[in-house]
C-alpha cells in the first residue's frame, strides 16, 4: 500500500480507483499534473478485476465484469496500455426446441453459414434479411457516435446530423426498441436475441416509454464503431493492471485502503478527507474526480443521495471439469459457449419473466446468456487446468430487480440459482452440475454474486452496474461541455454515472481529465 502525505496538497485528488479512476489518473499524471488516487479497497480495478474465487484453484476470472467493447482505441494508445483483446469467432447461439426437436441459432462462422443458419431455424430467408438490416443501419451508426464519447458532448441537433439517418435515429432514439423488433421480426427467437442487448443491466420491457432499453442497447451495438465484444486475455484484471501501471509510471500515487469520506468544496481548492485503518488524513486540491456513484458523491458532500437506480443481474462464475454437451448434436459446444449462449430469451420468456419480476415475483424461467472465456483465452487456466480440459463459465442473469432480494437475500438467491441453471439444463444432456470441478475443500466451483451482493462488496447503489440509468450520448439541461460536471466546484464525476459512463469504457475517466486539463492552472 502507497501512503499519501497526511496533509498533502494535489492538482488531483481522485476518488475510486475503478478503471476509469485509473485512466483519469494516468491522462493527469502523463500531462505533469500531482495526483492522488484514494481507493477503499485493498487493491485497485474496481468491478474490472481478475481473482482467484475458488480455494487452491488456479483459474483466475474475471469475476464482475467480463467483456469489452466499449474502450476507445484512443484511451490504449493514448497510455501506451500493453493489454490485448481477442475476438470471439462466434458471436451467440441460442438453443430452443421446436417440433420436438432440439435445434437452435448460431451466429457466427460467416455469413454463409449464419444465413443458413437462420434458414434452418426460420425455413426462410426473411428473418436473416431482416437481421442484416437492422444491424447493418446499428453498424453505421456506430461508426458516427462512437467517435464522439471522447470529444466535448454534441447537442441532441449536432448528434442526430451525425447520424444522418432518420429511420436510425427513430429506431433508436425516439421510439421503444420494441417496435423495430415487432415490426422487423416474425420469430420469437430472433426477437429475443435482438432484445437482449437492451436488457444487460436494466430492468425495462421492450416497450418502456423511458426509452431506458434504448439507451442500453445503443450503448451495446456502438463499442469500438462495430459493435463486437471482445475478450480480455489475461482476463479483466489484465486491463486494470495495465491502466494501474501507466499511471504509476506517470508518476500518480494510488493509494489502496484509504477511503475517501468526506469532500469539500466552494473555494479555490476541495479538501477530501480519507480514512485508513491508522487514522484519518486530508488531502487539498484544486480538483476532485469522484469514481463513484452520483448518490456516493452527494453522500460525500453531506447532501440526501438521490435514490437508487436499481440493478438487475445475476453474475455467476462456474469452473468446469469439461464442457456439456448440448441436446442439439448439430452444434459443437465448443462453437456455441464460445460465444454467447442465449437461454430463456425469447422474446415472449423475456416479456414474462419482466411481468413476474415486476410483481415481485422470481421469473418462473431466468433468462440469462453464458460464454466461456477461455475458449479464447486459455491463459486465465493454469497449465495443469489446461491440460485436463478444464474451462470456465461465465453466466449473466437478466430480469432480476435488487427489490427481491432485500429480504431471505441468500434463500431468493438460491432458489433463483436453481432456476436459472434449470433452464441450462434443459438443453444439456447431463446436468451442468455433473460438469462441476470442485475446490481444494471439495466445494463446488461456483460463485454467485446479486445485485445486493455488488451493493455491498463494490459500492453499486442498488447493485446497478452502470451507477445510475444509462444516459443519451449527448448534451441536455445541466449536463456540462464533457458531461462529467457536477454543481460542486472544483468537483468532477468521472465514473460510470457521468454521461456516457456505463460498461469497461474509460471514457468518463478520459472526459474528467479533458476537463481539467481545459480548466488550466494547477
Amino acid at each position: 500500500m502507497t501512503a499519501p502525505q497526511p496533509s498533502g496538497a494535489y492538482d488531483a485528488v481522485i476518488v475510486g480507483g475503478g478503471h476509469n479512476g485509473l485512466v483519469a489518473a494516468a491522462y493527469l499524471a502523463r500531462a505533469g499534473r500531482s495526483v492522488l488516487l484514494l481507493e477503499r479497497l485493498g487493491h485497485t480495478g474496481g468491478a474490472a478485476v481478475s481473482s482467484r474465487p475458488f480455494t487452491g484453484v488456479d483459474a483466475r476470472l474475471s469475476r464482475y465484469s467480463y467483456l469489452v467493447s466499449l474502450l476507445p482505441r484512443k484511451i490504449v494508445r493514448d497510455l501506451g496500455l500493453s493489454f490485448t483483446l481477442r475476438t470471439r469467432t462466434i458471436s451467440s447461439y441460442t438453443p430452443v426446441e421446436r417440433a420436438g426437436r432440439a435445434t437452435g441459432l448460431l451466429v457466427g462462422g460467416g455469413a454463409a453459414r449464419t444465413r443458413e443458419a437462420f434458414a434452418r431455424l426460420t425455413g426462410s430467408e426473411r428473418e436473416y434479411t431482416a437481421w442484416r438490416r437492422l444491424y447493418g443501419m446499428t453498424g453505421r451508426v456506430a461508426e458516427r457516435v462512437f467517435p464522439t464519447l471522447t470529444e466535448p458532448l454534441p447537442t441532441r441537433d449536432e448528434l442526430r446530423r451525425r447520424v444522418d439517418d432518420e429511420d436510425a435515429w427513430r429506431t433508436l432514439f425516439e421510439e421503444p426498441i420494441g417496435v423495430a423488433i415487432e415490426e422487423g421480426f416474425a420469430d420469437d427467437v430472433v426477437r429475443g436475441v435482438v432484445l437482449t442487448d437492451a436488457l444487460i443491466g436494466t430492468f425495462a420491457d421492450a416497450h418502456d416509454p423511458s426509452l431506458k432499453q434504448n439507451r442500453c442497447f445503443l450503448y451495446h451495438v456502438i463499442g469500438g464503431g462495430t459493435g463486437a465484444w471482445d475478450v480480455p486475455v489475461g482476463g479483466m484484471g489484465a486491463l486494470t493492471g495495465a491502466l494501474a501501471d501507466a499511471a504509476r509510471a506517470a508518476g500518480a500515487v494510488l493509494a489502496t485502503g484509504h477511503e475517501a469520506v468526506r469532500v469539500d468544496s466552494g473555494g479555490r481548492t476541495a479538501e477530501v478527507t480519507y480514512r485508513t485503518a491508522d487514522g484519518e488524513g486530508v488531502a487539498t486540491a484544486r480538483h476532485v474526480l469522484v469514481g463513484a456513484s452520483p448518490r456516493e458523491l452527494a453522500a460525500l458532500t453531506g447532501d440526501t443521495p438521490p435514490e437508487p437506480a436499481e440493478g438487475a443481474q445475476l453474475k455467476v462464475n462456474m469452473l468446469l471439469k469439461r464442457l456439456p454437451r448440448l441436446r442439439d448434436r448439430s452444434v459443437d459446444p465448443r462453437e456455441a459457449f464460445a460465444g454467447t449462449f442465449h437461454i430463456a430469451e425469447g422474446y415472449e420468456q423475456l416479456a414474462t419473466a419482466h411481468a413476474e419480476a415486476a410483481a415481485g415475483e422470481l421469473p418462473t424461467a431466468p433468462p440469462s446468456e453464458i460464454y466461456c472465456h477461455s475458449l479464447t483465452d486459455p491463459s486465465i487456466l493454469g497449465p495443469e487446468l489446461a491440460e485436463r480440459g478444464y474451462q470456465t463459465l461465465t453466466l449473466f442473469g437478466l430480469h432480476t430487480p435488487a427489490r427481491l432480494f432485500r429480504h431471505r437475500h441468500d434463500t431468493v438467491r438460491d432458489e433463483l440459482l436453481a432456476r436459472t441453471l434449470a433452464q441450462l439444463d434443459a438443453h444439456l444432456t447431463t446436468p451442468i452440475a455433473d460438469c462441476l470441478a470442485t475446490d481444494a475443500e471439495g466445494r463446488p466451483c461456483i460463485e454467485v454474486k446479486t445485485p445486493v451482493d455488488l451493493e455491498r462488496d463494490l459500492g453499486l447503489p442498488g447493485g446497478n452496474i452502470f451507477h445510475r440509468e444509462l444516459s443519451w450520448p449527448y448534451a441536455q439541461e445541466g449536463t456540462g461541455r464533457w458531461g462529467v460536471e457536477t454543481r460542486y466546484p472544483g468537483v468532477l464525476l468521472c465514473g460510470a454515472g457521468a454521461v456516457r459512463g456505463g460498461g469497461v469504457s474509460g471514457v468518463p475517466g478520459h472526459n474528467a481529465a479533458m476537463a481539467v486539463l481545459e480548466d488550466g492552472g494547477r
